[in-house]
């Protein structure tokens, strides 16, 4: 009788949008939960056990890079430091077997910039050859100086950041993924970015943004091609983290220093195809997701247009000197 009396008194309609409100919060709620999950109480991969011995991490020597090379040292797996610069790289080897003095670390020099990129990573292949390289980090990547309209960027830097954020990625992964086959396990993470993957839109960082979606589209499709081989893929969106190439020196609560960035990011390692994996970098996702496009690009332009202005008064002051 009580169940007539209210379906009698509510029209269908009515009944029907309560439903619907009742399965969108339900999933809303799931998906909540899965995240807080996953951010804070999710156990991490055992890495070694699982990939492999040995990681492979591009662009070592600062920032992201050098910090996560500490975290899977921490981890337990032996390091190959790749990097351009012999000094750098020697100085966090020593300062890695000092924190860690158990941990196997070895070294090679390769600058992603430099023409003859194809034979300098095909001597990389061959230097990692034999190896049980578990984990591979591509993290090795550019930037513009600061913000430019796509007229005013120039030739060097245009082919300095497909170079190293496109070709240096296909072509590392594709010298250490065979071994990975041959073994049946390890994991690939390619550092993407939040310009391509969280912003509509990144006005003024076109080319940077473009060659960040590459990563982004080339690490879902080798997930799914390889996943059945054993071998997890990844593309990690970072925000902002408080690093040389985003001109960030001091840390705060939505730029994290890269050794926090870092100690969520190996966390991440082995689980989602594409993630966030700092808390407050996901918390500014979702907010960017609910504000309208247009709405969106436009803020982003007219941040990046004030980059570009203070960029532009930088470089005349160092003229002026």
């Amino acid at each position: 009788m009580a169940v007539a009396a209210f379906a009698h008194a509510h029209p269908s309609w009515a009944l029907a949008l309560a439903a619907l409100g009742l399965l969108l919060t339900a999933r809303a709620a799931a998906r909540l939960a899965l995240w807080l999950y996953a951010a804070f109480l999710r156990p991490p991969r055992p890495l070694r056990r699982r990939y492999g011995a040995w990681a492979v991490v591009t662009g070592a020597t600062d920032g992201i890079g050098r910090a996560l090379a500490f975290r899977l040292a921490a981890s337990g797996l032996g390091l190959v430091l790749v990097g351009r610069s012999p000094d750098k790289l020697a100085a966090v080897s020593a300062d890695l077997k000092e924190r860690h003095p158990v941990a196997q670390v070895l070294t090679f020099v390769l600058d992603f910039a430099a023409d003859g990129l194809a034979a300098k990573v095909d001597a990389l292949a061959e230097f990692v050859r034999g190896m049980d390289v578990g984990v591979l980090v591509n993290n090795a990547g550019a930037c513009y100086p600061y913000a430019r309209y796509f007229h005013e960027v120039d030739e060097a830097l245009v082919r300095n950041l497909i170079r190293l954020n496109v070709e240096a990625v296909t072509r590392v992964t594709h010298a250490v993924l065979p071994g990975m086959v041959d073994r049946g396990r390890g994991a690939v993470v390619n550092i993407g970015s939040g310009a391509s993957a969280i912003l509509p839109s990144d006005p003024l960082y076109t080319v940077y943004a473009a060659t960040k979606a590459y990563i982004d589209q080339f690490s879902r499709c080798l997930y799914v091609e390889y996943r059945s081989k054993g071998i997890d893929v990844q593309c990690q969106v970072p925000m902002l983290v408080a690093t040389k190439m985003a001109s960030i020196k001091k840390p705060s609560f939505f730029v994290p220093s890269p050794e926090t960035y870092a100690c969520a990011a190996v966390r991440y390692i082995g689980y989602e195809s594409r993630c966030t994996p700092y808390w407050t970098h996901a918390m500014v996702g979702l907010l960017i997701s609910l504000v309208p496009e247009p709405i969106a690009d436009r803020m982003f332009l007219n941040r990046n247009i004030e980059i570009r202005t203070k960029g532009h008064a930088k470089d005349a002051r160092k003229k002026a000197q």
